[in-house]
């Protein structure tokens, strides 16, 4: 018998994005140099909400609970401007996630595209499409809707 105790998982369709000033990979790996200090989220229906989380919490909580990511990897893209200054994106499926000061190193499986061995600017766009989250799940975060519902 609950008695209302617990905390209540709720529906966040959110997506995490990391900015870094550069990246390097080699076959199966990326690393983000540089890393901002927080990771941007935002979702949209039914909460309209956008927050900041620090970076190494979201590295934290890359493997806990049943909906971390390391039982669910999820997809990214990596979007970056290449040697001529347009913008690629190369789609992919990130794995272990390990922070070393600003370097933040996934493991990869490439989806979509071809990553270069280096790149200048860069930001990492993580779907969480549908994960439960706890409201402890993004402890410390400012978090804000974004507007209000427009009734549709």
């Amino acid at each position: 018998m609950s008695h209302g105790l617990e905390p209540q998982l709720e529906r966040i369709d959110a997506l995490f994005v990391q900015g870094a000033a550069r990246f390097t990979s080699k076959q199966g790996t990326v690393t983000l140099h540089g890393l901002a200090d927080s990771t941007v989220y935002f979702a949209d229906r039914p909460r309209r909400e956008i927050g900041h989380i620090p970076s190494h919490r979201f590295v934290e909580l890359w493997a806990a609970g049943v909906y971390s990511f390391a039982v669910d990897p999820p997809n990214a893209v990596i979007s970056f401007l290449d040697d001529e200054g347009n913008t690629s994106d190369v789609v992919v499926v990130l794995h272990e996630a390990a922070l070393e000061g600003a370097d933040l190193t996934y493991r990869i499986d490439v989806l979509e595209g071809t990553l270069p061995e280096e790149a200048g600017p860069c930001s990492l766009f993580i779907d969480v499409f549908g994960r439960p989250l706890s409201p402890v799940s993004v402890a410390g975060s400012k978090r804000r809707p974004l507007r209000q519902p427009r009734g549709d």
